[in-house]
């Protein structure tokens, strides 16, 4: 195995925050609670924070060293149907489009949540469904968030999750790597 540092400090630490939030929102405090307000407070803080590191941050959590092509994504749809085990060093393809589709979606929830706790909001049905609908579809992307990482995990042979906790990546030998 060959290791590779990737994921700098700011990116996991903004990763497992996110993680915990999201969950404490979505499943431990009451919808009509002050602290599911200020959690989600934390999570718009999160994004914005991602958002920034996205533009300035290193290498690998720059937006423009892992912004999706067409061709990049097609790419990976073949070396998963052909049983090409290509390894990439930051975020796959498909994995770019459900950052940015979560990135997204959180940053929707939250300003329909912040919508909801103003008068002139307040109490209006479509921006409680639409803030409903969007969480419904931040849970779909995360348990195919996950379910893509263990199948990548599994398929390529590089400890995903250990990776975005470590930071390094270790990468079969006999990998094709795209940097």
């Amino acid at each position: 195995m060959k290791k590779y540092r990737i994921w700098d400090p700011l990116v996991r630490l903004f990763h497992w925050t996110l993680v915990i939030a999201f969950a404490a929102n979505a499943f431990f405090t009451d919808d009509e609670s002050s602290l599911h307000e200020y959690v989600g407070y934390v999570v718009i803080g999160l994004v914005a924070i991602r958002l920034v590191w996205g533009v300035i941050g290193s290498k690998h959590a720059r937006f423009a060293d892992f912004f999706p092509t067409p061709a990049g994504v097609l790419a990976q749809i073949s070396d998963i149907a052909t049983g090409r085990r290509s390894v990439h060093l930051g975020h796959t393809p498909l994995g770019a489009l459900m950052i940015l589709n979560l990135l997204a979606t959180l940053a929707a929830i939250g300003a329909t949540g912040y919508l909801m706790t103003t008068n002139a909001f307040w109490g209006v049905e479509w921006v409680e469904e639409t803030h409903e609908a969007l969480v419904i579809w931040a849970e779909i992307s995360i348990v195919a968030h996950v379910a893509a990482v263990i199948f990548e995990s599994l398929r390529t042979g590089v400890n995903l999750p250990r990776a975005m906790v470590t930071g390094v990546k270790s990468v079969p030998e006999d990998a094709k790597l795209v940097p």
